[in-house]
């Protein structure tokens, strides 16, 4: 059962939020909305080194906490639809991460659409992943909603080469950009954010000539046998649920998998502000330890 707050906090969302996603013409609308800033805020820069760099034309946030180098990066990819930038709550879990791991985090800050493409986005993303390993660095991508998807692709793109990637956490991950699971009918009236009417221009928007399901923009259709340790988290009221199960039951069994499925919680959980978000944030923190601590040379 959910917990009060996360009521309350379903009741927000469906005001704020969801009258972005009602329509395809607030879709639209939500496409054409001017960009954020997309530094990290005065409160990750007071307790973290931070470095920031342009890196393949975009940038590279570096968020190191105190203490020795572990020789490993966490490489957080935010969420947004592809068309909103990253936001408070995203940097509060990278310097969660950061803290309690003892990792760097990398925020790599890929183009949005309308502007860029997501095979842009994959390029850059991989080419972040290979410059940390040609420094030597172990890395491990972790990514929410539309980052999450992002993740995955990456690490599906890198497998096979030298260092790949030691892990994946996606936090309800789009993998579906054609949205087509008919499993979702079910789920879409309990979710007080996410519509698909609003979600087809802006998948369309980021595939641009390629087909939506194109394995280099949905990691549900691409090698999922070549994934490392994947951990997923979703909420049962979250339209990313049916993909989330399906990519469950597709992955095959050489690939460690750690599911975890919250009743009543909502679209990236682990980010809100309800009491479900810490044993969510404490999941995450545990399998980048112990997968990271599994791939030590």
């Amino acid at each position: 059962m959910a917990s009060w707050q996360m009521s309350v906090v379903a009741a927000f969302t469906r005001l704020a939020y969801q009258r972005r996603f009602i329509s395809e013409e607030a879709g639209l609308r939500t496409l054409a909305r001017p960009k954020g800033p997309s530094g990290p805020p005065s409160a990750i820069k007071r307790r973290y080194a931070v470095s920031t760099s342009q890196t393949h034309g975009f940038d590279l946030h570096r968020v190191r906490p105190s203490g020795p180098d572990t020789g490993v990066t966490v490489i957080y990819l935010h969420g947004g639809a592809y068309t909103s930038e990253i936001v408070s709550q995203h940097w509060a879990l990278v310097g969660h991460i950061a803290a309690r791991t003892g990792h760097e985090v990398a925020v790599p800050i890929y183009g949005l659409a309308p502007d860029h493409q997501g095979l842009a986005a994959l390029s850059f993303v991989t080419a972040v992943v290979a410059d940390l390993v040609a420094e030597g660095r172990r890395c491990y991508l972790a990514g929410d909603s539309a980052g999450g998807g992002l993740a995955l692709l990456a690490a599906q793109a890198v497998s096979g080469e030298a260092g790949g990637v030691a892990g994946v956490t996606a936090i309800a991950p789009w993998l579906d950009l054609s949205i087509s699971n008919p499993e979702i009918d079910a789920v879409e009236p309990h979710d007080p954010w996410l519509r698909r009417p609003g979600l087809r221009p802006l998948a369309a928007a980021w595939a641009g000539s390629l087909s939506l399901q194109d394995p280099r923009l949905s990691p549900l259709f691409g090698d999922l046998s070549c994934l490392p340790p994947v951990q997923i988290l979703v909420g049962t009221r979250d339209i990313t649920l049916p993909d989330c199960r399906l990519l469950r039951d597709r992955l095959p069994s050489s690939v460690p998998l750690t599911y975890h499925e919250k009743p009543g919680a909502l679209h990236v959980y682990p980010l809100l502000p309800v009491p479900e978000a810490r044993p969510g944030r404490e999941a995450v923190v545990t399998h980048v330890q112990s997968t990271t601590r599994l791939t030590h040379p």
